[in-house]
């Protein structure tokens, strides 16, 4: 390392670039919201509560496969690209890096939330020009390949993520900043690109003239919105301004650490974080970890602890377990502790916001998976391969339910016994506070403890 010494009274000062690191570094830390199950566990709504307090709220990874919604005065807001902070009026909103974005979904998911009343985002969303870019023939792509793999298909959402993702990799895919320079470039790049696809699948499709035309008209379209966030990022920090970030998708469809291959294609774990927006892992601070009071999933793989009974319907039912990209219906069953445990290892959750405990209202008995088995031997760890956990036995707590309504209450102590019981039991095997209960559909049903 390369230092500087300046003479001062015969003593030596040092100046050197760690000193200058410290000067500049953020004077606020960064808190995270994540997805500790298979997604659709409340996020947007835990985002749309802190963003009271934010000044930037952000999304890392993913792109539209996610499906945040926020009910508002009664008016229900769907968000798959846009960070669920947009609904703040103070906040800035930023889609970082790691997003793969489709420009015709976010200028139409725009336009649809505008109609609900989202008012003034041009003065308050950001885009990173690093994001890379969804293409249509991305979409068709993820369909061809889900029926090339027939029964072996894993159930994607086939809005391109995943295809995305591979040009990203390959290094041949193309960035928001390459649509704003040289157009005569991207043409040539976009040209390449389909050609590369158009090998694999003869037959793929794409009018690359009327493409490219409406791309161009895209590009203006996003111009004013597109920055070079790193850089924005670390001043908003500096000048000690909130920051939010809000994850997409959830742990256990993490590239690396989901239940492979029953996965998204990016980390929407804290990892994630770090590399979608480009943050150092000192600069994190408060690391939410939403949790629905049950389980769901949606799509194939494996879920130890999925009903498929009356009591399985009843969840679904009782908490309109539809996915909000597909429209899919959610698998259900009871709270998974070994998959949080796991899930918090990775993540290192400082908080819980527990949701949907309303759902379990009208239960008389609760059962909540407290271990594994594997070939008949209780077992420490989450296992990594699918075709193990297809096979583990759930070790069972069961409790009593409480049998009367949660949705109405707002604070702790006029919880049912019962409740609290079930409450205290997460706490005491995850070794994480639960902060927040969700009671309800609105932003104003949570319990604050």
């Amino acid at each position: 390392m390369q230092r500087s010494v300046q003479q001062t009274n015969g003593d030596d000062i040092l100046t050197s670039p760690r000193k200058k690191q410290r000067v500049s570094s953020a004077t606020a830390k960064v808190t995270v919201v994540l997805g500790a199950q298979w997604g659709d566990e409340g996020k947007g709504k835990v985002v749309d509560m802190l963003a009271m307090d934010a000044d930037v709220v952000c999304r890392c990874q993913g792109g539209s496969n996610a499906g945040h919604t926020v009910v508002v005065n009664g008016a229900e807001f769907h968000f798959h690209l846009l960070p669920s902070g947009v609904i703040n009026p103070r906040c800035i909103s930023l889609i970082g890096n790691g997003v793969v974005i489709h420009l015709p979904g976010l200028f139409e998911e725009l336009e649809s939330n505008e109609a609900k009343g989202l008012e003034n985002w041009q003065e308050r969303l950001v885009i990173s020009d690093r994001a890379h870019m969804v293409f249509d023939f991305h979409q068709q792509v993820d369909g061809l390949q889900e029926l090339e793999k027939g029964a072996q298909s894993i159930g994607t959402t086939k809005k391109g993520i995943g295809p995305t993702y591979s040009s990203k990799a390959a290094r041949n895919g193309l960035r928001i900043g390459d649509l704003l320079g040289d157009f005569d470039k991207f043409s040539q790049k976009f040209d390449m690109l389909v050609t590369s696809y158009q090998k694999m699948f003869p037959a793929l499709q794409v009018d690359v003239k009327a493409e490219l035309q409406r791309y161009k008209e895209y590009a203006e379209r996003i111009r004013p919105l597109v920055k070079e966030t790193v850089q924005y990022l670390h001043q908003s920090l500096r000048e000690g301004k909130k920051v939010l970030v809000e994850g997409a998708n959830a742990a256990m469809l993490d590239i690396d650490f989901g239940t492979y291959p029953y996965v998204t294609s990016s980390n929407c774990s804290i990892g994630g974080v770090c590399t979608g927006l480009g943050l150092p892992p000192s600069y994190i601070g408060e690391v939410v970890g939403v949790v629905k009071a049950y389980t769901t999933r949606v799509g194939d793989g494996p879920f130890p602890t999925e009903l498929s009974d009356a009591v399985g319907e009843l969840l679904q039912r009782r908490g309109h377990e539809f996915g909000v990209t597909t429209n899919r219906k959610r698998r259900c069953g009871w709270l998974d502790l070994t998959l949080l445990k796991f899930t918090s290892m990775v993540n290192g959750y400082t908080s819980i916001c527990l949701t949907k405990l309303d759902i379990l209202d009208t239960l008389p008995k609760i059962q909540i998976g407290i271990g594994y088995r594997l070939n008949g031997k209780e077992i420490d760890y989450f296992p990594s391969l699918a075709s193990d956990l297809a096979k583990v036995e759930v070790i069972y707590e069961t409790l009593d339910g409480w049998l009367s309504t949660t949705e109405g209450i707002r604070s702790l102590d006029k919880l049912p016994p019962n409740a609290k019981k079930y409450i205290q039991l997460i706490e005491e095997h995850l070794g994480i506070p639960v902060k927040w209960i969700g009671v309800g559909a609105g932003r104003e049903s949570v319990i604050a403890l």
